[in-house]
């Protein structure tokens, strides 16, 4: 499985709504939130077969505004290889 960084996005308008439908989809606590900070996303983490899937953490009314971005880890030895 790849591992993905989760990002779901909202307005200050819509940050109560959004927060509470994290909590009813069960997901609140994969997120960190910048939201105390003045910017209204959400971000987590997340194993998944692939970027849909990923985004399945995400309320459905969100899900689309989501993105899922695939994460990998280089080593020295990669970075050259990949610049060669």
């Amino acid at each position: 499985m790849d591992r993905y960084l989760v990002e779901s996005t909202h307005t200050a308008q819509d940050c109560k709504h959004t927060v509470e439908q994290f909590i009813i989809h069960g997901h609140i606590i994969n997120f960190d939130w910048g939201c105390e900070a003045g910017v209204h996303t959400g971000w987590a983490i997340v194993e998944a077969e692939n970027e849909s899937q990923a985004r399945m953490i995400v309320p459905s009314h969100l899900r689309s505004k989501a993105r899922a971005i695939r994460l990998c880890k280089f080593t020295p030895e990669t970075i050259r290889a990949h610049h060669e």
